[in-house]
């Protein structure tokens, strides 16, 4: 069975600017008004589901910067 890869998310998030937040958060799909919400929380605060889409969306950290 392969193994699904993950994005290291949270490191991603703790050394990003909002506005490399805001691109990650474009890439899976978030309406703009909740972009402008999330930006500035800690990675932990995002919900649950949206936290997992981040993480196995196959997104690499060279497409955010």
């Amino acid at each position: 069975m392969p193994k699904i890869e993950t994005f290291d998310a949270v490191g991603f998030w703790k050394n990003a600017y909002a506005h490399q937040r805001g691109k990650l958060l474009k890439k899976v799909n978030v309406p703009e008004d909740q972009i402008i919400a999330l930006v500035n929380k800690k990675y932990m605060e995002i919900p649950a589901a949206l936290r997992y889409d981040i993480e196995t969306s196959g997104i690499s950290k060279k497409e955010l910067q």
